[in-house]
């Protein structure tokens, strides 16, 4: 494995390469465009349109020799091969692993899982609750959001919140007597999953349910806790610790998916997240789509300095993508130090915000199209529908996606009226898939993983730690315990929290 640090050591000379690139003048997308340049990837099921970003072949041959001088397809074959690429947990990350058919069952466990979901599927339960938090409910709440309506098993729900709303509204109209509940907790001890498992337990009690603890599924990396909390031993489904939380939707994390839409399913998500690693792994860099996705990252948020990326699901079966890519972002790259400790002197990853077609051109394209940010926008879209409705419902709603990277780019600089006046020139691209089927969903979120990852390749982050998440937690907890330290702010909250609650008493 190529050692990796913030791209001043080795990578250098690359970046002051790339820095002069983008310190020079570049003609406008309209330009480009008009004169022929094309850029895209075309992987089975799965179209990556990159031409809108406007990357001509100086800056993509200069962030490929980056790419190789920073390690970057180095680190993503460490992580296949279980190297241990967490330093600061010394910990492998093992996610790949747990879909690729030669290591799957014993590295995800999925044979237990895949008896868990025959079990479940075969109870007479109508509903489950799942109850996790970040990666163990973003997941598989985009999972069954993508592709539960199809499901013919139990009907999942996802409550995440410790706000109580949150699982009044999820036991809204559920009979305790046909509801289960998995829990999910890689410690089984956080704090929001646990209460809301007790609070959900109370719920399951109060309806009739004289054993609660015996309708829950635990996932977890600490069975041990699943055991002494009164979880049924053959009822829990232990995952490594070396599969973090926004990577764990392949492991029994994604137990909703298998439940409600059958354990195929399950398996064909993996097979399609599988081939997209083999893509990851054996293709060079300039037909790479991870690689490229994850240059072009690079290149607007750590050489231009554009501070977001918006993303936009032109199909409401992907509504939660946004939501699940942010914590996928973020949370992994979300740094200011290396690997190695050392501060990092550039821009890391995009702030990564976004929504769902049609309903954003409505609320915030407004500024993405004549206000003064330049910040690259993505859109990802289904060709074919998942409903049976008009052919105008998808028709129009691929002509409003198609147009909008278009808008975008060309723009109309030319108006007489300055308020009509669109400059175009801002970047965008466009992932297409042929439908949204199990493979295909997996295919798309194994490749904005690999993406994630080589962006912090290159940069020389550790994309698998979230020491961050942990200070407030910390703070929380003090707080809760009335332990805190002394904070006149937080003490005028707390005091007018107090007030509040006993006048509503």
């Amino acid at each position: 494995m190529t050692s990796r640090d913030d791209g001043q050591g080795p990578c250098a000379g690359e970046w002051t390469r790339l820095q002069s690139l983008a310190a020079a003048q570049r003609p406008p997308l309209r330009e480009m465009l008009g004169a022929g340049h094309v850029d895209r990837i075309r992987l089975p099921g799965l179209l990556v349109e990159l031409s809108r970003l406007g990357l001509d072949p100086d800056i993509v041959e200069a962030l490929s020799g980056l790419a190789a001088s920073c390690g970057v397809a180095d680190f993503l074959a460490a992580v296949a091969a279980g190297e241990m690429v967490n330093p600061s947990e010394g910990r492998a990350a093992t996610h790949m692993a747990l879909r690729d058919p030669a290591t799957r069952a014993r590295a995800g466990g999925h044979a237990a899982m895949r008896a868990e979901t025959l079990r479940l599927r075969g109870s007479g339960l109508t509903h489950l609750l799942h109850i996790g938090i970040g990666g163990s409910a973003l997941g598989p709440a985009l999972l069954l959001d993508a592709l539960g309506r199809a499901g013919d098993g139990p009907e999942v729900r996802v409550v995440a919140n410790i706000d109580g709303e949150a699982l009044v509204r999820a036991t809204s109209g559920l009979d305790p007597r046909t509801t289960g509940i998995i829990a999910v907790s890689k410690t089984f001890a956080t704090l929001e999953t646990m209460q809301n498992l007790a609070s959900a337990g109370q719920w399951l009690a109060a309806g009739g349910v004289a054993e609660p603890m015996a309708r829950v599924t635990a996932v977890t990396a600490a069975p041990s806790r699943a055991a002494a909390a009164g979880v049924p031993e053959h009822q829990i489904l232990a995952f490594s610790e070396t599969v973090g939380g926004r990577y764990s939707l392949w492991s029994a994390v994604g137990l909703p998916l298998a439940v409600r839409c059958g354990w195929e399913a399950f398996e064909a998500l993996l097979d399609g997240a599988h081939a997209i690693d083999r893509h990851v792994l054996e293709t060079p860099f300039s037909t790479n789509a991870a690689l490229r996705l994850a240059a072009a990252d690079v290149w607007f948020a750590s050489l231009l300095g554009r501070p977001t990326r918006a993303v936009f699901a032109y199909d409401v079966r992907l509504g939660l993508l946004p939501a699940w890519l942010q914590q996928l972002d973020m949370e992994s790259n979300g740094k200011g130090v290396t690997a190695a400790g050392a501060p990092v002197e550039r821009p890391t990853a995009p702030i990564l915000w976004g929504g769902t077609g049609t309903d954003a051109q409505h609320a915030v394209f407004q500024l993405l199209h004549q206000g003064t940010h330049m910040d690259p926008v993505e859109f990802v879209a289904v060709a074919t529908p998942g409903h049976h409705l008009a052919p105008a419902h998808h028709a129009q709603l691929l002509a409003n996606c198609l147009a909008q990277g278009a808008a975008l780019a060309l723009g109309r600089p030319d108006a007489a009226d300055p308020a009509r006046r669109f400059p175009g020139n801002r970047p965008s691209a466009t992932i297409l898939l042929d439908r949204l089927t199990p493979d295909r969903l997996g295919a798309l979120l194994a490749l904005a993983e690999a993406r994630t990852i080589a962006f912090a390749a290159f940069l020389g982050l550790n994309p698998f730690d979230q020491w961050g998440v942990e200070l407030g937690k910390e703070m929380a907890a003090a707080i809760a315990s009335g332990t805190a330290a002394p904070d006149p702010v937080t003490d005028v909250l707390r005091v007018f929290v107090a007030e509040a609650q006993a006048s509503a008493a």
